[in-house]
């Protein structure tokens, strides 16, 4: 049985963005049956967990002997057991590997540099000075992204990881409005968002965190 660890609980802000929801998502839809290993903030440095993965991050993925780290490196894993996510045509598989890698080096560092001023440090006199220029940064990058998709239902042929990928990415701007600029690739992101494997694994990514709101003191 695959297991796949996730946090009991996030702050609000943050909840249907933590990286287990790839990995659930991808597993939904290769049709692969996994459990869920929920540990506390407090658990995630132990020695045991730092064994599965060495950064102290969500998530991990076991399999029998297989133990693998890196949301992005799981669901490639998951994706070359499923026609649904690669296709089998090589050249074809190959486009669709090249967009996953587009989403987690060309497009998410980008966007996660503006997610941290408008989430972590928005009070922060020298994240106010930053937040134009990286804004023009990501605004430049989204837009290339757009550029390609045009009139395309997903950035192949088909929907693949690399669509799977680059959706999660996209939900990190949901601080900011710049999706709401680019109408092609807000509409794509809907696109993905609406197919019901995700729609499973964000219910179930976020039941985890309704079920353990802490207690207050």
């Amino acid at each position: 049985m695959i297991t796949v660890t996730a946090f009991r609980w996030v702050p609000p802000m943050v909840q249907g963005l933590v990286r287990d929801l790839r990995v659930r998502w991808a597993l939904e839809e290769a049709g692969l049956p996994y459990k869920e290993h929920l540990i506390g903030m407090e658990e995630k440095t132990a020695p045991s967990y730092r064994l599965l993965q060495p950064f102290a991050q969500v998530p991990a993925y076991r399999e029998d002997d297989l133990v693998l780290f890196e949301s992005d490196a799981i669901v490639l894993h998951i994706a070359e057991r499923s026609e649904a996510l690669l296709p089998r045509e090589p050249k074809a598989r190959a486009r669709a590997i090249a967009w996953i890698f587009a989403a987690i080096n060309s497009i998410e560092p980008s966007v996660q540099n503006l997610g941290a001023l408008d989430l972590f440090y928005a009070s922060e006199e020298w994240a106010k000075l930053r937040r134009p220029g990286q804004v023009e940064q990501t605004a430049a990058r989204l837009t290339q992204l757009s550029d390609r998709l045009q009139d395309r239902l997903y950035l192949e042929d088909r929907f693949t990881a690399g669509d799977l990928l680059m959706t999660t990415v996209l939900r990190n701007l949901r601080s900011n409005d710049l999706l709401s600029k680019l109408p092609v690739l807000e509409a794509y992101r809907k696109r993905c968002e609406a197919r019901p494997a995700f729609q499973k694994a964000l219910a179930d990514h976020m039941a985890v965190f309704a079920k353990h709101v802490p207690v207050a003191a």
